[in-house]
């Protein structure tokens, strides 16, 4: 008995991170589609990162607060985000939309670290329509 409670908590701990990486990596796949830099690769890794340090928050620590590390997610992401924001010559800003869809991404990953599968996917969803969307056929650029 105490064997199969192991091995069941483990089959959802990486049924959680896999689930992390796959929404991750859809997003982060129609972001390099586009020709953007951060990639399948980087979506998964800040989704999966996250959702680990929410497990971690949530069931290693004991008695802790879990809402520091949640915190303390969400700040490290906007500094990573941070360096994806571009300045070009012209005064033109490169990197936003790349920027906020990590910084999003690490709270899907957040979502599933929680336990909150069928949300997680849902917002998936609606950010992938959400970064499908182009928004430079609606507004006439200088």
């Amino acid at each position: 008995m105490f064997t199969q409670t192991i091995f069941l908590n483990y089959l959802i701990f990486g049924g959680q991170i896999l689930l992390a990486i796959i929404l991750g990596g859809v997003l982060g796949w129609q972001r390099e589609r586009i020709g953007k830099s951060a990639g399948p690769r980087t979506y998964a890794l800040v989704s999966a990162g996250s959702a680990l340090f929410t497990i971690l928050s949530t069931q290693a620590f004991g008695f802790a607060e879990p809402a520091r590390v949640a915190a303390q997610i969400v700040t490290g992401i906007g500094f990573l985000c941070a360096g994806l924001i571009i300045h070009k010559d012209g005064g033109v800003i490169d990197g936003l939309t790349t920027a906020a869809g990590v910084w999003t991404v690490a709270a899907v990953g957040m979502a599933v670290g929680v336990g909150w599968y069928v949300e997680a996917v849902i917002v998936t969803v609606l950010l992938l329509l959400v970064l499908v969307f182009d928004d430079n056929k609606l507004v006439k650029r200088k």
